[in-house]
């Protein structure tokens, strides 16, 4: 039997208010605590879900019933990324510019698919863009979109670099009678790039890891090699996917000499510079983009290192009509009679619904300036060298991949064992350190070496948190052995 609809909960505007300043009370005590909590959550598997009822509630229940268990039965089970002893994988940072502007996107509730339905939100984005272009120092003909993540970001680019090598017959006809195509990228590479020459159609076994060099950015030289290859068994070099700071270890891939072998071969040069991107706003990190001329599509993501939460990637490419060719879909409902005199960022890749990003973007710039955010991405620089000095002082720890902006690998070389066992070591020291809920680390694996990871770019880590980990670092390794 159902309820009579006026029976039906709906919260006032008074109630929505008072909730809404006890949140934001929330909120701000939040940030400023955020440090005293355990750095990651030290549930077990299922503990969470063991806590919610098996069933939703027949009747409505009181938002403070909601925030009791949010407190009492979630919090426990965050990890805290916004704690300045957060070091691992890589920083997704906020400010509170970006989360007020994120209250506003979630008021408004807009649906930013074409421009017609948020004239706004599409002209905010096509000036963010350009003022992030003209930030970072790429060319200046290349346009920009707002895309939900790098991995979005990067499958744009390879379903775009796909129709170009088909001459735009793939999305037609499918790939089943189509030329063999070939995609490569360093062995460093994010794991995206497999994921997106999956999902694209050109097939896992079709993706060529070029090897590294000794500072594990890509061998060029290695990459003109793989590419003659293929092009001599007849297949179709499609595209070379460059990274400007790998994930494991930052590595930079010399842009200049991978552009020219793409030049040369008619391939599409996708960039993938997700966290160092950010670098590029300083004028002495410049030096990544030699070769920029050579550059098809280019992606970074704002919501690592430039305190814009989640989601924000910004996604540039040269030939823009291209990328719209490869995704665009005109269906009755979406026609307009504005198209073709503004940006629908419908057409500009995978997803037709599209959240107003653009205002956190504009908010965090604002607040913070030019100059600010220079600021704070150079201190996060010198922080990772003061670092890397420390750990090159210590006799037993020892440097595994050049610091270049703010990641240090390291790991810990106890005298009298061989690399079975301090790979052991080092893999026990992470988990002894991360259970600890003082800090936080992640890991890769160089040349069959475990190595620590230490990212020093979260929106408020400083020096001494940074003085205070390595502390804590030394001696729990030392105790391993004691």
């Amino acid at each position: 039997m159902q309820i009579p609809l006026d029976k039906v909960y709906k919260m006032t505007p008074d109630e929505f208010r008072k909730h809404a300043h006890e949140l934001v009370e929330w909120m701000a005590g939040y940030m400023e605590n955020v440090e005293n909590w355990p750095v990651k959550s030290s549930v077990k598997p299922g503990e969470i879900f063991d806590k919610i009822p098996d069933k939703p509630p027949q009747h409505s229940e009181s938002f403070d019933s909601l925030m009791r268990d949010f407190n009492e039965i979630i919090m426990p089970g965050i990890t805290h990324w916004q704690n300045p002893n957060f070091f691992a994988y890589f920083p997704a940072n906020t400010s509170p510019a970006s989360i007020l502007a994120e209250m506003l996107i979630a008021t408004l509730g807009a649906q930013c698919m074409i421009w017609e339905t948020s004239p706004a939100a599409a002209e905010l984005e096509e000036k963010m863009m350009i003022w992030l272009k003209e930030l970072t120092g790429l060319p200046s003909g290349f346009e920009g979109v707002i895309q939900d993540s790098a991995s979005t970001a990067t499958l744009t680019a390879i379903l775009t670099a796909r129709e170009k090598a088909t001459n735009f017959s793939g999305n037609i006809d499918g790939l089943e009678k189509s030329v063999i195509l070939k995609v490569y990228c360093s062995e460093q590479t994010h794991s995206s790039v497999e994921k997106a020459v999956k999902i694209s159609g050109i097939g896992r076994k079709n993706l060529i890891k070029i090897p590294v060099r000794d500072d594990f950015s890509m061998d060029p030289e290695k990459l003109r090699e793989a590419i003659f290859h293929d092009k001599k068994n007849g297949h179709v070099p499609c595209c070379v996917v460059a990274t400007l700071g790998t994930t494991g270890t930052t590595a930079v891939d010399p842009l200049r000499a991978i552009g020219e072998i793409c030049r040369e071969n008619d391939v599409w040069l996708h960039v993938d510079a997700a966290m160092a991107g950010t670098a590029l706003i300083l004028p002495e990190f410049q030096w990544m983009l030699d070769g920029k001329e050579y550059i098809d599509s280019f992606v970074f993501n704002p919501h690592k290192w430039m305190f814009t939460n989640f989601d924000c990637t910004a996604y540039f490419v040269k030939d823009a009509p291209a990328l719209i060719k490869t995704f665009e879909i005109l269906p009755e409902y979406l026609k307009t009679r504005t198209r073709g005199k503004v940006n629908d960022y419908r057409d500009w890749g995978v997803p037709l619904g599209r959240r107003f990003r653009a205002l956190k973007l504009w908010s965090v710039i604002r607040t913070y300036g030019v100059e600010g955010l220079r600021y704070k991405v150079r201190n996060h620089i010198g922080i990772a060298a003061e670092l890397s000095e420390m750990i090159s002082k210590e006799i037993d720890f020892e440097i595994l991949a050049p610091v270049i902006i703010c990641v240090v690998c390291f790991r810990y070389i106890p005298a009298g064992y061989n690399e079975d066992q301090i790979n052991v070591f080092n893999e026990n020291l992470n988990y002894r350190l991360n259970d600890s809920g003082k800090l936080y680390l992640s890991h890769t694996v160089l040349n069959g070496r475990y190595t620590l990871r230490m990212v020093t770019a979260q929106t408020n880590v400083t020096l001494e948190h940074v003085q205070k980990a390595w502390l804590l670092i030394k001696e729990t390794a030392r105790s391993l052995i004691s």
